[in-house]
């Protein structure tokens, strides 16, 4: 189901993508272009017709990405475990491991056991 959702999620960026490509910009980019309607009439694919449908399909493809990021997020969101990722990093040996002491700690007690690190003037 996962997997679907994802691939149709991915669908939806694309042409969300393509179709604000294809809106008209304040300075043309790669906008539909052209001069618009002769004579005054407001046809369905005038420039006023199109920028209304590409409108309307970016609002469309807007509320489906939307859809699909929450609804994904539903479907990872139960399986998920809770803890942070950085209580789960291997240290490596040295007796760390099982205290319950973060990363940080760990790393401090290293650092400690090692002494200061100051370089030799050459």
């Amino acid at each position: 189901m996962e997997s679907v959702l994802i691939v149709i999620h991915l669908i939806i960026v694309l042409a969300l993508v393509g179709v604000v490509l294809l809106q008209r910009s304040e300075g043309g980019g790669l906008g539909i272009g052209g001069g618009g309607g002769g004579g005054g009439a407001g046809g369905f694919m005038s420039s006023r017709g199109a920028a209304n449908v590409l409108t309307r399909a970016t609002a469309l493809l807007a509320v489906a990405f939307f859809g699909t990021s929450i609804a994904l997020t539903i479907l990872a969101g139960g399986s998920g475990t809770g803890t942070s990722i950085l209580d789960q990093v291997d240290t490596g040996g040295g007796g760390l491991e099982g205290t319950g002491e973060g990363l940080l700690d760990t790393l401090q007690q290293i650092q400690d056991q090692s002494g200061p690190q100051v370089p030799t003037p050459e």
